[in-house]
């Protein structure tokens, strides 16, 4: 029996045994700790009401409060450092300045909310994108709106997809893994360039104030 199936059988194991609220302590779950995939929870929340065990609507409502629960915890564990203690942090790491601190605070005061947002629905920005918000203090009530919005938008169709393909939910899970692995090398790529961008500009820098040609 592979991992994915062993994860699955405890999933469903859970529905079995808690119902609908089985599937919102999941997800809380899955939002507090990202390697768990929702990807493959809510499509068999929604096989499971196929079968009559629990309605849909009840399914997505408590996927949603799960989603919505864990994003508020990370949030207040941003909130809790905040933007200047982790400024300075950041300052101190070999390649950030404080300007790229700044230009990210400025970034997210402009689309905060529609990172909150649409972030809900992209793998691994679905629970990093909390701690930022909380970070930045934004609107607690702006937040939990945007997360339950961006949430509900997920849940619904993973949960529905579940519900109609039936004991096919791994298809579900396979395509999302494909838009998750996709996002993981778009990230990575990001990251390279930063990086390469950095030590070239700290090293024009360093050749400028020594009165060297780059």
């Amino acid at each position: 029996m592979t991992l994915t199936q062993r994860f699955a059988d405890w999933v469903v194991s859970v529905m079995d045994a808690l119902g609908a609220p089985g599937v919102g302590l999941l997800v809380a779950l899955e939002s507090l700790f990202p390697p768990i995939p929702s990807e493959l929870i809510l499509p068999l929340a929604g096989f499971t009401a196929s079968l009559g065990e629990m309605s849909l609507v009840s399914a997505i409502a408590w996927a949603t409060i799960g989603s919505v629960s864990g994003a508020l915890a990370l949030y207040w564990v941003g909130r809790a450092f905040g933007h200047e203690r982790i400024a300075r942090w950041a300052a101190k790491l070999p390649l950030v300045d404080p300007a790229d601190v700044a230009r990210t605070i400025a970034w997210f005061g402009r689309h905060g909310r529609k990172a909150v947002f649409f972030g809900r629905m992209i793998p691994i920005f679905r629970s990093l994108i909390s701690i930022p918000a909380g970070i930045e203090r934004m609107s607690q009530s702006w937040f939990l709106l945007l997360t339950m919005a961006g949430s509900l938008i997920w849940n619904t169709a993973f949960v529905l997809g579940g519900f109609w393909v039936g004991e096919n939910y791994h298809l579900l899970e396979r395509w999302a893994g494909w838009f998750q692995k996709a996002v993981i090398v778009v990230v990575a790529a990001a990251i390279v360039w930063w990086i390469v961008s950095r030590v070239r500009r700290n090293r024009l820098r360093r050749s400028a104030e020594a009165g060297e040609p780059a």
